[in-house]
Parts: structure tokens; sequence; C-alpha cells
């Protein structure tokens, strides 16, 4: 009769470790205990853009909100733009003036200028058309000695005075046709390029007050109201773009060397449809412990990878912080949620 009992015993002890061979690890896993199953674990982070301007100023305006969503090109927020503004408009009339200079040494003098110059040179040739008849006259008079000395000397100086002035005069007009020295000019260019500059960046200066969205993103913060001052540097708006959102997941150092640069991997989050793909962009060249708080229902291995995914597809939302799941190399996708539940439209 005492050896009844001992009987029932050990037929017990028999079927729990038959059951603990099929339903043993599965009870441990929903308690978080038992081997993983659910493939490599770890979760959403995005990269946020900070706008900020480059010098200090009130803000004006401020159209988003935190929470928004902005379309490329749509303005963020306005800093105090009327001294950038002045600046534009003076650097703008110093380029007219260095342009408008630069055309007037290329074209010479101009029409009414020379008709001047061709005037007195006209002039000067009939002045000395009549002094040289009268040279000749004086000649002839001096040697039948009509004449004195004198008189011829001052008519042949008189021929010479106009034709040096008739030449002058022929030269000036010559010169007024032409550009200034080369020189000169390559001076005045070098000054349009320097305006120029000083204008792009005056512009530049502007623009930057007043900035729009780089990209289609999330507003994640404002830090500055309306009529605050805001110093120079300071972010006003962070945003989040849709593209900047990426998978940190860590896969213990057995499955590491199958993590490749530009590898496609499958993973799930809660509420999340199926079939979402990521594909690597980096992978850590140093192990890691396994930390003590990291979104797994266990922590079976030691040394893990960090390995970074960007998504293939942006047309779900994945909020910075939610937990995921991707599935082991070299097998489909789990289905499983990180806790433990398959996502909408899939059986468990």
């Amino acid at each position: 009769m005492k050896r009844a009992p001992l009987l029932v015993v050990a037929a017990l002890v028999a079927a729990s470790l038959v059951s603990y061979g099929i339903w043993g690890d599965r009870v441990l896993a929903l308690v978080g205990l038992g081997p993983e199953t659910s493939g490599y674990l770890g979760y959403i982070e995005g990269e946020t853009s900070l706008i900020a301007p480059p010098i200090a100023g009130r803000l004006l305006e401020r159209p988003v909100d935190r929470g928004n969503r902005v379309k490329k090109g749509e303005r963020l927020f306005v800093i105090d733009p009327v001294m950038a503004r002045a600046d534009v408009a003076h650097a703008e009339a110093s380029l007219a003036e260095a342009k408008a200079r630069y055309e007037n040494i290329l074209t010479g003098k101009r029409q009414e200028e020379q008709d001047v110059i061709r005037g007195q040179r006209r002039e000067a040739e009939a002045s000395l058309a009549l002094a040289e008849v009268e040279l000749k006259r004086q000649a002839q008079l001096i040697d039948r000695g009509y004449t004195t000395r004198q008189a011829y000397d001052q008519a042949d100086s008189q021929v010479r005075q106009l034709r040096s002035r008739a030449a002058s005069l022929a030269a000036q007009e010559k010169v007024g046709d032409l550009a200034a020295r080369p020189d000169e000019i390559e001076a005045a260019k070098a000054l349009i390029g320097q305006n120029q500059a000083n204008l792009d960046q005056a512009r530049k200066k502007l623009e930057d007050l007043m900035p729009v969205a780089p990209e289609d993103a999330l507003v994640e913060n404002t830090f500055f109201n309306v009529g605050e001052w805001v110093p120079a540097g300071s972010p006003v708006v962070s945003l989040l773009p849709d593209f900047r959102v990426k998978l940190r997941f860590f896969v213990p150092q057995e499955d590491v060397a199958q993590a490749r640069m530009g590898r496609e991997v499958g993973f799930t989050c809660d509420s999340c449809p199926a079939g979402l793909k990521a594909t690597i962009i980096y992978v850590s060249p140093r192990a890691e412990y396994t930390p003590p708080v990291i979104y797994s229902q266990s922590a079976r291995t030691k040394l893990v990878f960090l390995v970074e995914a960007r998504p293939t597809s942006r047309a779900t939302p994945l909020p910075p912080g939610l937990p995921i799941a991707v599935a082991p190399f070299g097998a489909p996708p789990s289905g499983t949620s990180p806790s433990g539940r398959s996502p909408p439209g899939r059986s468990p």
C-alpha cells in the first residue's frame, strides 16, 4: 500500500518532464523568461532637424505649431528682416553702380563730346589752310624783297602751331572712340564680381531669416513664441522628416556576420500592417553587452551588435520610441508584434 503513492509521484514527475519539453519554452516565453521567438528586438528612432536663424532678432511670425505636418517649401518662421532687407537694397545699388561704370568705360566718350572735338578739329584745319596760304605769300614777297624776315617767320610759326593743334584734335577724336585701358576694364569687372558676391550674401542672410521646410516633415517641437527675442543660432523649430526615421535593433554575435549593408529585412510592430521592410544602413563594428533595459522578453545572449535600418516605405507612420521586432536573418517574418500579439489582419 505504501508503494502506490510513490508510483503516483513518479508518474506525475514523468508527466511534468514530458509537458515541460513540449510546453516549457512557450510558458516561459509568456512570462518573459524563455528563449526569444520574435527575432531581433529594438525600437524606432527619429533624427530631427533643428532650424535656427544665423543672426539674432525678434520672432515676427511662426505659422507652424507642434504636431503639424509641413510640406516642402512651406514657411516655418520669420525673424525681423528690416535690417537684412536694407542690406540687400544697398548691395543692389552698389552692383548697379559698378555695372554702369563698367559699361561706361567700354563705350568711350559720348557722341556729343565727339562732335565737339570734331568741330574743333575742322576749325583748326581751316585756320591751317589759311595760314599755309599766308606763308606761301610771305615766301614770295621775301624773295622779291617786299617784306621782312620777321613777317615770314611769324607766318611759318602760325602754320606749325595750327598743324600741331589739328593733329592733337584728331588724336583726341580717335581716343574718344576707344574704350578704357585693359587694366581699368579688368578692375571694373572685378568690382562687379565683388558687389555681386555682397548681394548674394545679403540675399542669403535675408533668406535665412525666413526659412522654409527643406522636406515634408512633422513639426516635432517649437522653442520660441511670436514676439520673443531669438539668439543667433538658437533653434526655433525642430522637424522630423519621414525619411529620417530608422530602426535600431540588436543582433547577437552569432548572427552579426549576416547583417550586411544594403540587406533588406522584415519587421513588425504593434498595430502596424504586415509586410513592413527596411534596408540595413549601419552595422556597429563593436560589440556591447546586452543593456539592462531593452525592448526584449529575454536576454539569452550577452554580446550584441547595434544595427540600423531605414524603412523602405513611408506610407506607415512610425513614431520614435515604438518597439519593433526584426525577423531573424534567413527566416521569414514571424508575424508577431514585440508584445507577442499578431498584427491586424493576421492570425496568431
